[in-house]
């Protein structure tokens, strides 16, 4: 299969918004595939690299070879450059990288260069990402899509899943199982304003864990040995190895438990967040930062012991197993069917640092995928008013438009704005389309990808938390920022300060 075929199938879903024709498209290509071939074009469809990390940066990109006119790259080609580039390493790896990086970009065209680049960099945004894939993989080969998620959620990636598929059909994919040592995908939460709308009306008892500010960590061990995964299923082992002795002194065999590694002050109070991920940042000084900044480990749910796999019970037996094999570690819960309870426990851990609360089905099974209903989680929301400094233009479905926005306080101590970040979350297609003609008229530099406007459109963001950075100026930057309004109501001079948003952190 050409390499163009992936990249024209791209693009063709990046220009509709139809969930249905995105699904059809990759589903096509998908079934075209050759055995050795569909994995690397699920993954590459994916925006994931079977490589990884290959050594790469957009300063290497920012200089390539003159496009090829004409496309003569096959599927497997591309794969075997990509991965002569991620084995490139030792003295002189620079080199062979630049190398290998020349001759796989000289045979591609200019929209394979533009799809690669994308792709490596992990820009890729066309709308074919998990859910669709997901989907494409069912419909490519006939399969319920409950087989092929579940099978996704055991193996961790979609690629070997659509493998299976091509290979053995329905059998092969129904017979993907937990493998202790191999990271499963993480269930995920959904999202309730308030403890009460979580709880729903049923009055039926749940589970109501705190929701921690830190790592989440899938930890494996097997044979004694223990293994720890990100929820990006990326291998921190070496990272933190006081969770590996956590883990290691735990009673029973085999063994795969799902939770969070945090640092703590003194007082009991997390750190902020930049703190205990500087601890899975790097392998480097890992003793050092384990003197000054140690994890505590804490465990919510339990998916393996002693030669059984727990997916399939529901989350009051997972809890009463992880209660007896590790009740120091079991992250703040109770179990209630008292709203005023539950709210109480979520004003505590607040008040406490902490995020705020997850609200779990006690008959739920642990399942990865979509964000339903089995799991809810409730932080507080706090909004904050800022003024847009620049915009960058959009690109797959929103190309044409003026889309991610770069944000900043208002610094009355100094003049002018503080920059905190930049997001495009929250916006509707009307959105769009006001704030490209908005922004347009409001510019005063243009180099091609950002827009500097005139500072005097305030918009009100809803924000998670902070977390420091040394990227931004006023030394923090937003979590999760995502757009509510625009306030057309208020001047910049109006808008919050930099110290009103430092205190939202402390």
């Amino acid at each position: 299969m050409l390499y163009s075929t992936i990249v024209t199938a791209s693009h063709a879903a990046g220009a509709t918004r139809s969930r249905t024709a995105k699904v059809a498209t990759v589903a096509a290509v998908i079934s075209a595939a050759a055995e050795d071939e569909v994995g690397i074009v699920v993954s590459h469809l994916s925006g994931v690299l079977p490589q990884r990390r290959l050594g790469v940066g957009w300063r290497t990109l920012g200089s390539l070879p003159e496009p090829a006119s004409t496309s003569s790259l096959s599927v497997v080609d591309v794969d075997d450059r990509l991965s002569e580039l991620a084995a490139a390493t030792g003295a002189g790896s620079v080199g062979r990288r630049r190398a290998a990086l020349n001759a796989l970009m000289a045979r591609a065209t200019t929209d394979e260069q533009d799809f690669l680049r994308a792709l490596i960099t992990g820009n890729l945004r066309q709308g074919a990402l998990d859910g669709v894939m997901l989907q494409a993989v069912a419909v490519a080969y006939d399969l319920p899509e409950s087989a092929v998620r579940r099978a996704v959620m055991l193996s961790g990636t979609v690629a070997p899943v659509a493998q299976a598929a091509r290979a053995g059909g329905l059998p092969a994919v129904e017979a993907v199982e937990l493998v202790v040592g191999r990271p499963v995908r993480p269930m995920l939460a959904s999202s309730a304003t308030t403890v009460t709308d979580a709880l729903g009306d049923t009055g039926r008892e749940v589970l109501v864990d705190g929701k921690l500010d830190g790592i989440r960590l899938q930890a494996h061990r097997r044979d004694g040995e223990v293994s720890l995964f990100t929820r990006s299923l990326d291998d921190i082992t070496d990272r933190l190895p006081e969770v590996v002795e956590a883990v290691t002194d735990l009673p029973g065999g085999d063994l795969v438990v799902d939770g969070e590694a945090i640092v703590l002050r003194s007082d009991g109070r997390p750190e902020p967040f930049q703190v205990t991920g500087a601890r899975t940042a790097s392998s480097a000084d890992v003793a050092a930062l384990r003197a000054s900044a140690p994890v505590t480990t804490y465990l919510f749910d339990v998916l393996h012991a002693d030669g059984r796999t727990l997916l399939d019970e529901p989350a009051v037996t997972r809890h009463e197993v992880l209660s007896s094999i590790a009740p120091h570690l079991l992250v703040p819960r109770i179990v209630t069917a008292d709203p005023q309870e539950a709210q109480a426990f979520f004003a505590d851990l607040v008040s406490g640092g902490h995020e705020g609360v997850v609200v779990k089905s006690v008959s739920g099974r642990y399942a990865a995928g979509r964000r339903g209903k089995e799991w809810v989680k409730v932080k507080p929301v706090h909004t904050l008013d800022l003024v847009v400094l620049a915009v960058e233009r959009g690109s797959g479905r929103r190309r044409g438009t003026l889309s991610n926005i770069h944000l900043g306080a208002r610094d009355p101590e100094h003049g002018g704005f503080v920059m905190l970040g930049k997001t495009f979350k929250g916006m509707t297609d009307a959105m769009l389309a006001w704030q490209t003609e908005r922004f347009a008229q409001l510019a005063t530099d243009d180099d091609g990808w950002v827009v500097t406007v005139r500072p005097e459109q305030v918009v009100e963001i809803a924000v998670d938390g902070l977390q420091r950075s040394s990227r931004y100026p006023g030394g923090v930057a937003l979590r999760f920022a995502r757009v509510v309004r625009y306030r057309d109501d208020k001047t910049a001079e109006e808008a919050d300060t930099i110290e009103t948003v430092r205190r939202l952190g402390s």
